[in-house]
């Protein structure tokens, strides 16, 4: 009899644990490499054991294609930046909009959450809350390179074959500012905007002598930054950053036009499976213990308030070593891109790359 009701009990119990393991609830994040570093994985899923955490790599570009292929299914959490909500949830319908009760938005730097909220609002729906913020922009080393200043001087003949670009929107728009125009007011009369473009293309596929190569990753620019093959770029601050705490003459630099500002946020795909865990998850994320250990993986800074106390030690020597109050005040915010414009700018890459292997 003692050993019938053993066996039961261990029935039952293995039915309990079956049934336990068949609620579990996968959280599937589609990200930027970095943005979910395997201690606060671990760390989320000890507090929440009943949510399994799946992460997706990717980008701008191919966050939004997996997504419109699949009308917003496949993924729970998405984290473009600020820029690329509005134009694709028009064309595509691919988010939902937030519940902002159940996002601790009080944590949040105002001006950043306001902003975000501003970009990507749709008939009185927000679409994003902001997670990390940062720049691109230049960086040199000062001891080879001690004037470098704006985005021209990648093309300058001083640096003939000591310079590296990458071949995205970001050098189109920089080069553009360093011309003395504007592409963000463009953006509202794209013939102008096509003009603008061709003047960046000519001018680019000029500088191609300058260039020792065209960066695809961090890595590979990190490789040539530090072995003294080139001696300055046009890279993400987060990247500088990290080379700093390597080499304190390499800095990141805002470009005199001013560094160009993103916001990476959070997003909700329309047929996302998992919201509550999504939730939990921006809330964890936006902790202060674990804002750290973020910005430690990411090289970011945090969209909360007091976001630069909270950076590790080593970003914030290099942050203060490459703005100044001026530098910030002087940031330009990427502008929503409107319908036809990523077109537009990958056509032109495309015609650059054509003319210069890159």
């Amino acid at each position: 009899m003692r050993t019938k009701t053993t066996i039961a009990s261990l029935l039952a119990a293995t039915m309990l644990v079956a049934a336990g393991t068949a609620q579990a609830e996968t959280l599937r994040i589609l990200t930027w490499g970095s943005y979910a570093p395997e201690e606060l994985v671990q760390k989320f899923e000890e507090e929440y054991p009943d949510i399994d955490v799946e992460v997706t790599f990717s980008n701008n570009e191919e966050m939004i294609a997996k997504l419109r292929a699949t009308g917003g299914a496949g993924f729970d959490l998405a984290q473009p930046s600020h820029d690329r909500i509005y134009a694709a949830q028009l064309e595509y319908d691919i988010y939902k909009p937030l519940d902002l009760s159940k996002i601790d938005t009080d944590v949040m730097q105002p001006s950043l959450l306001d902003g975000v909220k501003a970009n990507t609002t749709i008939d009185g729906e927000v679409y994003a809350v902001p997670h990390q913020w940062g720049t691109s922009g230049l960086m040199a080393d000062v001891t080879k390179a001690p004037d470098f200043a704006g985005w021209d001087d990648l093309c300058d003949p001083a640096y003939k074959g000591k310079t590296s670009m990458r071949l995205k929107r970001t050098i189109l728009l920089g080069t553009a500012f360093a011309m003395g125009e504007d592409p963000f007011a463009a953006y509202s009369d794209l013939d102008k905007y096509q003009q603008i473009l061709d003047k960046v293309a000519d001018t680019l596929i000029e500088c191609k002598a300058n260039i020792k190569a065209y960066w695809k990753g961090g890595d590979d620019l990190s490789a040539m930054m530090l072995s003294g093959e080139i001696v300055a770029s046009e890279t993400w601050d987060s990247t500088a950053y990290k080379l700093f705490d390597q080499n304190k003459n390499i800095v990141f630099i805002p470009p005199e036009t001013g560094a160009l500002a993103w916001i990476d946020t959070f997003t909700i795909p329309r047929k996302g499976e998992a919201d509550d865990a999504a939730y939990k998850w921006i809330n964890f994320v936006l902790r202060p213990e674990n804002v750290t250990i973020m910005s430690a993986s990411t090289g970011a800074i945090a969209s909360v308030k007091g976001a630069k106390d909270l950076l590790p030690e080593d970003k914030k020597a290099a942050v203060n070593a490459s703005f100044t109050d001026a530098d910030i005040d002087n940031l330009k915010f990427f502008a929503n891109i409107p319908p036809g414009v990523e077109d537009m700018e990958g056509k032109t890459l495309e015609k650059i790359k054509a003319a210069t292997g890159g």
